[in-house]
């Protein structure tokens, strides 16, 4: 599947950066053991570290904070995907297990300090955009709320928005059905080309060890 980056994102952020990996013929199912556990213990170690670390001070999240603004949306009203991840642990209350692919998702997403959607697939058409939401777009997320997509950065299709590092839709998640899947890895603008790439081949290769099957990935800029 094509993605694009608007002219209006490349404009507000030349180096902005998409990982893009796209699966086929995987198996999702319930976490194995060892990710479960390390999922767990990381979730533990970020919330000692948030101890004595502002979560406004975490590197990723102070990039994507500043991203938001950027785009008109205010931080501490509409916060990135990866601080609401944060501010769970801090009050330990760590992520319960969803399905693999999911739960790696959230595992990866925790590392790099990065926003990381993942989609099925299937129920996505054409190629994807991703750009600047307009006054009149909302869809409904994953948390059963509408979502006004308002100078919010979303990914569409033909049918529509379905994502965004705020929260995504409720149109295409990744089930145990899945077979086909789509993974957008929202990287930060500072990241070189080659960190960018390494880190989208490393989530690569952990997901298929996981969950078998074949993966293309590219970054998109």
């Amino acid at each position: 599947m094509e993605i694009h980056l608007s002219n209006e994102i490349k404009k507000l952020f030349p180096t902005f950066k998409i990982g893009a990996i796209e699966y086929k013929n995987i198996q999702v199912g319930v976490s194995p053991q060892m990710l479960q556990g390390r999922l767990r213990l990381f979730q533990e170690s970020i919330y000692f570290d948030l101890q004595s670390l502002p979560i406004a001070d975490v590197e990723g999240i102070k990039e994507w904070r500043t991203i938001f603004k950027q785009l008109g949306t205010d931080p501490s009203k509409y916060r990135p995907s990866i601080e609401a991840l944060y501010r769970r642990i801090q009050k330990q209350t760590y992520l319960p297990s969803i399905n693999s692919a999911v739960d790696l998702n959230n595992f990866f997403s925790l590392q790099y300090q990065i926003p990381i959607g993942i989609y099925d697939l299937e129920k996505l058409h054409d190629s994807i955009t991703v750009s600047l939401g307009k006054e009149e777009e909302s869809y409904t997320g994953l948390n059963n709320r509408e979502i006004s997509l308002a100078n919010k950065l979303i990914s569409k299709d033909s049918k529509g928005s379905f994502g965004s590092p705020y929260v995504d839709s409720n149109r295409a998640p990744v089930t145990q059905d899945t077979t086909q899947a789509i993974q957008l890895i929202y990287l930060r603008p500072s990241l070189s080309d080659s960190s960018a790439l390494d880190l989208t081949r490393s989530l690569k290769d952990m997901f298929i060890q996981i969950h078998g099957g074949e993966a293309s990935y590219s970054i998109v800029t």
